[in-house]
């Protein structure tokens, strides 16, 4: 199953994968959708994050990778609004040791929860900038 993924640096020797931290695991996000990974490329972008190439490819990839790696993975469903953690880089690893990673301390949820109606104000606002 083809998936979308996000890159920095992509196509260079420095390229790094996205991640978020989920307690101490490190997660790959795989969307299904290339609008969503789009969306969430600009919502990093918005954190001050460098700018991310949304890229396809196969979801068996991925997996090994994360398996080799020791990493997670999460398969975001279409129209899912994925919303990053509240940023806070320890790191860029990629460029020191050219790992795949970018290191995100996680938030806990009670601090990221919104209601219900916020969340679609954002998706519907995140949607006209399309």
């Amino acid at each position: 199953m083809l998936v979308h993924i996000l890159l920095f640096n992509a196509g260079t020797d420095n390229e790094g994968i996205h991640t978020i931290q989920i307690g101490d695991r490190n997660t790959i996000l795989m969307f299904k959708e290339e609008d969503d990974a789009t969306r969430y490329a600009g919502l990093l972008e918005a954190q001050d994050f460098p700018e991310a190439k949304v890229e396809p490819i196969d979801s068996e990839e991925v997996e090994q990778f994360c398996r080799q790696a020791d990493y997670d993975w999460k398969t975001i469903e279409p129209g899912q609004l994925e919303i990053p953690p509240e940023k806070i880089v320890e790191e860029l690893n990629w460029e020191e040791e050219k790992a795949e990673t970018i290191e995100v301390k996680e938030v806990p949820e009670e601090e990221t929860t919104m209601a219900s109606d916020e969340l679609e104000r954002i998706r519907q606002q995140l949607e006209g900038l399309l």
